[in-house]
């Protein structure tokens, strides 16, 4: 995604490229994301599952990316093109997950600054490349926000649909005009619009997902635990991984998550 917004949280000493807090969602981070667009949350929520598989960050606690070779193309001037990591052509993405990271690490090779730039971060996939757009300083302070939190790349993405006026066409369900500027002119092809107008109407039947019970499932991906999707409903997979890490951890095997539950798996 070709848009962004928000500003880099406090510089984070990563132990490992591109892992920081890797927080989950909280309620403040919806509100203030709404809020700053005026649009109610179920439009935030319909964008979030459009973009993402409803969550910003990979079981590795590494951000969401896709590598777009045709953006480093464009930035390098074509001086590296190989059909792989640059080309003038969209496409040839590959498998989701480390092989995304493979191939962004190749392209830091030989130019780390486009590379960056290149990839499509976070819960709205916000194109490293219009960092700038969104008033970071660089692209690394940009990187650094997507490491941070989802609360982090929600706030981009509401600072850019903002400023770039779309928070009127999210707020009266122009979906289509929020897809062409959003997602580009390509996306009729993929039913970008039809799919915002589908999770909206599903949120709006179903409801938001509970974000405690959401972190919990992303913090017990992280620990090696098999919770499912991560969307906030306490289906057989997530009451599984909860009680197997009460029997690991020696804690009440009840299932539920609970305050010492979240305590206990809350990345530090």
């Amino acid at each position: 995604m070709e848009f962004t917004g928000a500003r880099a949280p406090a510089t984070r000493d990563m132990s490992q490229p591109f892992v920081g807090s890797s927080l989950a969602l909280t309620d403040a981070g919806v509100s203030s994301a709404a809020a700053g667009m005026e649009v109610p949350v179920h439009e935030i929520w319909a964008v979030i599952a459009v973009e993402t598989p409803g969550c910003g960050f990979f079981h590795d606690r590494r951000p969401q990316i896709l590598y777009e070779r045709h953006v480093f193309h464009t930035l390098t001037r074509g001086r590296f093109d190989d059909g792989d990591i640059s080309d003038p052509r969209p496409g040839g993405y590959g498998r989701r997950g480390a092989h995304q990271y493979a191939r962004l690490s190749q392209a830091m090779e030989v130019s780390r600054a486009a590379a960056l730039r290149s990839a499509s971060w976070g819960l709205g996939q916000i194109l490293g490349k219009n960092c700038e757009m969104a008033g970071f300083a660089d692209v690394d302070a940009f990187v650094r926000a997507m490491s941070h939190s989802e609360d982090a790349q929600l706030a981009a993405v509401a600072r850019f649909i903002t400023s770039a006026g779309l928070d009127k066409a999210l707020r009266t369900h122009d979906w289509v005009t929020f897809a062409r500027r959003y997602n580009g002119p390509a996306y009729a092809r993929n039913r970008y619009d039809e799919r915002l107008d589908d999770e909206y109407r599903r949120y709006v039947v179903d409801g938001v997902p509970d974000l405690r019970v959401r972190a919990a499932q992303l913090y017990l991906r992280y620990l090696g635990f098999k919770p499912g999707p991560v969307d906030g409903v306490v289906g057989p997979s997530t009451h599984a991984a909860v009680l197997a890490y009460q029997t690991r951890e020696g804690l009440p095997t009840t299932g539920v998550v609970d305050d010492t539950l979240i305590a206990m798996i809350t990345p530090a």
